[in-house]
């Protein structure tokens, strides 16, 4: 069950960012800091999720370190999503952002749907 809390709260978190940037993007900064509050709660529940889901790797097993990495690349996730919402409006170079974004999108989903067995 908490796998599936933990893809629905990362896939809600994605449309939120998605919409929170469209809005930061057209100049809505009122509507995008709405969102962008939203999404942030919706980090609380994603963090709570992926530490559930981490929890029993710690009782033993060859994949530890891995699960490790996908924790640490999950928080990472979370701080790039946050730093391009908050860097979006001030107009500063997002490039190297979406680079790591996508590099850690990629892992996330490599160690979480491929590696890992407590995927879907």
């Amino acid at each position: 069950m908490n796998t599936h809390l933990h893809i629905t709260a990362w896939a809600l978190g994605f449309i939120l960012f998605a919409i929170a940037y469209v809005m930061y993007k057209k100049g809505n900064t009122k509507a995008g800091k709405i969102i962008h509050m939203i999404l942030r709660l919706d980090y609380l529940l994603i963090l709570y999720s992926g530490g559930e889901l981490i929890t029993p790797y710690f009782n033993g097993g060859d994949l530890l370190p891995e699960a490790i990495v996908k924790g640490v690349a999950g928080i990472w996730m979370i701080v790039i999503m946050e730093m391009l919402l908050v860097r979006l409006p001030k107009q500063k170079p997002l490039k190297a952002l979406w680079i790591q974004f996508i590099i850690a999108v990629i892992l996330l989903l490599v160690l979480g749907f491929v590696r890992l067995p407590m995927g879907v």
